[in-house]
This record gives C-alpha cells, structure tokens and sequence, in this order.
C-alpha cells in the first residue's frame, strides 16, 4: 500500500538520504581510523544503523510504508561488533603511543559529534514539514536514533578525557 509524497516530503527526504549517505560514509572511514576497539565497535554498530536510516528514507522517497520496529538492525550490529571485536585484535601488535591514539580518536569523535547534532536538527525540519504521518513517525524514529548516537559519542568521550562539559 503506498502513498503519494507532496514536493516539498520529496526535497526534505532527499536532503535527508544525502545526509545518511554522509553519515554512512564517515562511520565506514572512521572504524578504519579509530584505535581504540571499542571505539571501532561503536562507529561500527552506529554504520549499520545508518544504513537502516538510508534504506527506509528510500522506501518512504518510493511511497512505501515503512515500520520503525527495530529488532533486526540490534542482530546485524551485534554481528558487526564481532567482526570489529576480531579487527581490533588484529591492530594491538601496531606501534602506536597512546597520547596520539586519543587525540586521533578525540578528533574523530568531535566530527562524528558535530555531525551527529547537525543531522538531528535536520530531522526537526523534515518533521515538521511532513504531511503523512507515516512519514513523520519514521522519521521520528531516525532522529532518536540519532541522538542516540550522539549520546553514545559523548558518553564515550567523556569517559576517555575527551570531552568536558563543565
């Protein structure tokens, strides 16, 4: 059963699929940079869901009906997470100080943070200018799990030093 988009659901959608691709792109290129393992492993799972954001924008850009159920997207990650898990072993015999590992990932995680913050703000436009409510409610979904990344992002480097916010 699809839906017919105004013009308007059809430029934020596309604006917001140009987004994800960018959101894709970075997490891809940074669990190869990251040091820390378990850096790695969130930028690896935070992909994945990425991915599920970029796919269901373009099932709602083609009038599909979408559902925000979650279950599958918590299975590849777990998965993803085990391969970054066996990656990051691969890359302890590498000679690397550890001064210039948090500053690399620091930098990696201010980007991915900023991005993070922008794209969320994105998705309140988009919401809000939406006439379907299917739509509306995806991209709802998306933008919690947006700032959820950029929740996971600060915890992380407010655990490691990284990030102060007093």
């Amino acid at each position: 059963m699809g839906f017919q988009l105004t013009q308007k659901e059809q430029l934020l959608l596309k604006d917001q699929l140009s987004h994800e691709k960018v959101c894709i792109e970075k997490y891809s290129n940074y669990v190869e940079q990251a040091r820390d393992p378990q850096l790695k492993q969130l930028f690896n799972q935070y992909g994945f869901q990425e991915q599920q954001h970029y796919d269901t924008i373009n099932q709602l850009l083609q009038g599909q009906q979408v559902s925000t159920q979650g279950g599958q997207g918590q299975q590849q990650g777990l998965q993803a997470g085990q391969f970054m898990e066996w990656k990051g072993q691969q890359l302890v015999g590498q000679q690397v100080s550890a001064g210039m590992t948090m500053q690399d990932d620091a930098m990696l995680c201010s980007d991915i943070l900023m991005t993070e913050k922008y794209i969320s703000g994105t998705y309140d436009t988009a919401i809000f200018e939406s006439v379907n409510p299917n739509i509306r409610q995806a991209l709802q979904h998306i933008q919690k799990e947006e700032q959820q990344h950029g929740e996971g992002i600060f915890n992380y480097m407010q655990q490691h030093g990284m990030y102060n916010p007093k």
